[in-house]
């Protein structure tokens, strides 16, 4: 029974925060595009540095 007086505060606590956290993450914009992050693996970037496997 004791137990229930720690376990029901952090259950609680620890709900609060995820909340927070998910009313965060939708207002900075988390959640804004769903679909390109799974396109974007197509894509090559020339951007970005190569490495290649003999230059160690």
């Amino acid at each position: 029974m004791e137990m229930l007086y720690i376990m029901i505060p952090a259950v609680i606590y620890l709900g609060l925060v995820g909340l927070v956290f998910l009313i965060w993450s939708i207002k900075t914009g988390q959640f804004e595009d769903l679909e390109g992050p799974k396109y974007r693996i197509f894509f090559e970037d020339d951007d970005a540095p190569r490495r290649d496997a003999d230059r160690q």
